[in-house]
C-alpha cells in the first residue's frame, strides 16, 4: 500500500479549485500503479496516463501563474482555441486522464468494498472489469475492448496485487484495504471535482478510440 499512501492527494478547498502543481505532483506516481497489475497488457493505459500528464505539465510550465489551477487551464484554452475546443491541448489530455484516474478509483473502491468472485475469491478480475466497464469501455472501440479482455486473463491474484501495492512489504489484506480507503477519500474528491468541472463547462466528449 506504500505506493499510494506515500503519495496522498490533498484536501480540496471549499470551492474545489484544483492546484495544477500539486495535482501534477500527485498523479505523477500513478502510472506505476499499473505495474502492480503485473501484465504488460495494461501498458497502453499506463502509457496513456503518462502521456496526458506530460501534456498538461507542458502547458502549465509555459506559464505557472496563468495556469495555477486546472480550471484556469481549461478556461484559457476554451477562449484560445475556439471551435477546436475541447478536443485540443491540455483540455483533451485532462479529459482522458480523468478517465484513467476514475478506472483506478473504481478498482480500488471495489476491492475496499469486498466485492469478489465467490468462485475465485483471490482473483481481481471482477474488480478490474467493473472499473473498466464504468470508466473506459464506452470510449473504446471493439479492438481496444478486445485487447482489454486479453488483459483480464493476465490479471494478478489479489495477494500478488496487494504485495505489489505494498512494495514487497508484508501486510495483511485488512490493513491494506484500510489504507486504500484512507487514500480514496481525497483521491475520489479530486477525480469527482474534475468530472464536475467538465460537466459544468460542457467539455466532455464521447468519441471512441
Amino acid at each position: 500500500m506504500a505506493l499510494l499512501m506515500e503519495n496522498q492527494f490533498i484536501d480540496l478547498p471549499a470551492d474545489k479549485t484544483l492546484d495544477t502543481k500539486l495535482f501534477l505532483e500527485s498523479v505523477s506516481y500513478l502510472p506505476s500503479f499499473f505495474d502492480c497489475l503485473g501484465s504488460k497488457v495494461f501498458a497502453p493505459i499506463k502509457s496513456d496516463i503518462s502521456g496526458n500528464i506530460t501534456k498538461i505539465r507542458g502547458v502549465y510550465d509555459k506559464d505557472p501563474v496563468k495556469y495555477a489551477t486546472l480550471q484556469q487551464i481549461v478556461e484559457a484554452e476554451k477562449e484560445a482555441y475556439g471551435a477546436e475546443w475541447p478536443k485540443v491541448g491540455a483540455t483533451l489530455a485532462l479529459m482522458w486522464l480523468k478517465r484513467g484516474l476514475r478506472f483506478i478509483q473504481i478498482l480500488l473502491q471495489s476491492l475496499a468494498d469486498g466485492e469478489k468472485d465467490e468462485n475465485n475469491p483471490n482473483l481481481i478480475r471482477v474488480n478490474i472489469t467493473k472499473a473498466y466497464d464504468q470508466a473506459l469501455k464506452k470510449y473504446h472501440g471493439w479492438l481496444v475492448q478486445k485487447i482489454f479482455k486479453a488483459a483480464l486473463l493476465a490479471a494478478p491474484y489479489k495477494s500478488e496485487f496487494i504485495k505489489a501495492l505494498s512494495k514487497g512489504q508484508v501486510v495483511t489484506e485488512a490493513d491494506c484495504m484500510a489504507s486504500v480507503r484512507q487514500f480514496l477519500v481525497n483521491y475520489t474528491a479530486t477525480v469527482d471535482a474534475i468530472y464536475e468541472m467538465y460537466t459544468a463547462m460542457n467539455a466532455e466528449l464521447d468519441y471512441t478510440v
